[in-house]
């Protein structure tokens, strides 16, 4: 993705932030960086490679989890260039475009997370409340059209973000509050009107994650009308408890997003590192966690990667 050539972005830059209270504290910090990034990539390459091996796992439910574990990837590497520099290299100048570009990345990577929930609760909903017509409504082919769609809808509407930002006047040098580029954080640095940029990102947020995480809420509220209906308790508790892992993915993907929107609005004057630690939880954690929690809580999984580990055991 390149900025228009229009746009002079070469005028200025900007300084990444260490973590803070440590910033002299390199050799340490970068030890739980470069372990978190590496238990993330392994684990979400090992859950894709899995679904991909075996046959069995070729269901919706397991395809949905193959896409969910590519966004988590795609949110690593779109974190991982400029916090190596930081923490690995004491690395903190970043030109402007390429600060553009990886927010961009940051932002759509996200919100295609997001939008791989909400399939996600759509499957455990359908699973559920229209057992009979699962195998017809959730075919492979629609699954392929529901990625397809999420990723293009997801790439098209942050688009014009770093073209909007390169219109904005900035300082020649401006310190961020973070290791990485987000929308807000950069606009907050902006010596001219940010109105547009502000409209803008309100509208992406609000139509993304936020209509998101309302119709997974719905889908789980159709879920649980439905599984009170049950008449065993036996068959409520198999039934809720295919939805186990989702909920836990949903909880670690929004609670740093919901408590940030909440502190920004109620308790602005909490100390700076409170919104830079759950922002680091947001964009961390999770890539690191889902894996995990997958093949903790999912039997087929576990029992795949256990046989990749010890084949002649199983």
């Amino acid at each position: 993705m390149e900025i228009p050539s229009n746009i002079n972005t070469s005028s200025f830059y900007f300084i990444l932030m260490d973590l803070q209270g440590l910033e002299g504290a390199h050799s340490w910090t970068a030890i739980p960086i470069c372990s978190i990034y590496v238990l993330s990539m392994l684990g979400n390459i090992t859950i894709m490679y899995v679904v991909k091996t075996g046959p069995s796992l070729h269901t919706p439910m397991y395809l949905f989890l193959s896409m969910f574990s590519m966004a988590d990837l795609g949110l690593s590497a779109s974190t991982l260039p400029s916090m190596a520099a930081v923490f690995l290299l004491d690395q903190r100048k970043i030109e402007a475009s390429t600060c553009f570009v990886q927010l961009f990345f940051i932002h759509t990577f996200s919100v295609i997370e997001s939008a791989v929930l909400l399939a996600m609760a759509f499957d455990c909903c359908v699973a559920i409340w229209e057992p009979l017509r699962y195998a017809t409504i959730l075919t492979t082919k629609h699954i392929g059209t529901i990625g397809l769609t999420i990723v293009a809808h997801s790439f098209a509407l942050h688009l014009p973000l770093p073209v909007l930002l390169g219109r904005l006047q900035f300082q020649p040098v401006s310190a961020l509050s973070h290791s990485y580029c987000v929308h807000p954080d950069v606009l907050r640095l902006a010596s001219s009107s940010t109105h547009v940029n502000s409209g803008f990102g309100l509208f992406v947020m609000l139509s993304t994650l936020g209509l998101d995480v309302i119709l997974i809420l719905l889908s789980y509220v159709l879920i649980l009308k439905t599984v009170l209906n049950i008449a065993s308790n036996t068959k409520c508790l198999k039934a809720l408890n295919t939805c186990i892992s989702h909920i836990c993915a949903v909880l670690l993907f929004y609670t740093p997003v919901v408590s940030l929107s909440m502190i920004h609005h109620f308790r602005r004057k909490l100390p700076a590192h409170v919104y830079m630690l759950l922002s680091y939880l947001h964009f961390l954690l999770p890539p690191m966690l889902n894996p995990i929690v997958y093949s903790v809580k999912t039997k087929e999984i576990r029992v795949h990667i256990l046989k990749m580990l010890h084949p002649k055991k199983l």
